[in-house]
């Protein structure tokens, strides 16, 4: 730089204006370089980023700064133009943010399911492979249930599951006293939501990653699986450009183009705890 500076006969107070030009150009190149996104906290605490996203930055030279939350508040974070891209799992509310024009296009990633977790001796006598008939013996005792209540994907299926046991009325969602006198809201993510039930005895619905990397299990054990109800679709979406000028859209293209690519799917199938794959591949 010094030799280009001499060379060119410029000066000192010259020179210093030309470093800080490329200072700013360069402190714009770094932010472009990074993309916000909204994510489920099965996705963080199942330890799946932590394996994604070193492989994408080495692929693209993108730095993703995650803002894990539940589904719905991650949702309501891209409908306010504050995450660059989603990556979330209520297909219900995913297609309603596309049919809104808050994005263009859904696309499938990856599935697992979800599984319910109780103490290994079954007090309640659910453990087989139908979850609707495990939630009515589940509001039939006198057992702890621990519901996550923070309108995340997961609290979003086991309010559809709740709703087709037939307690309630007719189209109705399900009252919180009909699931039972041990039920409870926790308002918290799935790892704290399995502390709790770990701790009380209780019984509560996972997705099956966050349950494989939980590591204070104590006597749990996964009690209900099987039932093709517990199918636990993820989805990705940039948010509109439109919508939102300002957000990195060509980074967050970037990552969803790489995440459903032979390399990003390859990726994820190869997140493994104790030999047991978590997630599984499915984008089309």
């Amino acid at each position: 730089m010094k030799v280009f500076f001499k060379r060119f006969g410029v000066g000192p107070t010259a020179q210093a204006t030309v470093a800080l030009v490329l200072l700013g150009a360069s402190i714009l190149v770094a932010r472009a370089e990074t993309i916000t996104m909204a994510s489920t906290t099965s996705t963080e605490q199942s330890g799946l980023f932590a394996h994604m996203l070193p492989a994408f930055k080495q692929a693209t030279g993108i730095d993703i700064k995650v803002v894990a939350v539940g589904t719905g508040q991650a949702i309501d974070m891209a409908r306010r133009g504050d995450a660059d891209v989603l990556f979330v799992h209520d297909t219900a509310a995913e297609e309603k943010f596309v049919a809104e024009g808050y994005a263009a296009k859904r696309y499938p990633v990856m599935y697992n399911d979800f599984v319910l977790i109780g103490p290994k001796n079954d007090p309640a006598g659910v453990k087989g492979n139908d979850i609707v008939a495990a939630l009515k013996k589940l509001a039939a005792g006198n057992v702890a249930f621990v519901s996550r209540g923070d309108k995340s994907g997961t609290d979003a299926a086991e309010r559809r599951l709740w709703n087709q046991t037939g307690l309630g009325d007719a189209g109705q969602p399900l009252p919180n006293e009909k699931k039972g006198s041990g039920y409870k809201e926790c308002g918290c993510g799935m790892g704290p939501a399995l502390n709790i039930a770990a701790s009380t005895g209780g019984y509560v619905l996972s997705d099956r990653g966050t349950w494989l990397s939980f590591k204070n299990r104590a006597d749990m054990a996964v009690l209900v699986e099987g039932d093709k109800r517990l199918f636990n679709q993820y989805g990705v979406m940039v948010p509109s450009a439109a919508k939102f000028p300002n957000l990195n859209h060509t980074g967050a293209q970037k990552f969803v183009d790489w995440v459903i690519s032979p390399a990003g799917q390859s990726n994820i199938a190869s997140y493994k705890i104790d030999g047991e794959q978590l997630f599984f591949p499915n984008a089309k």
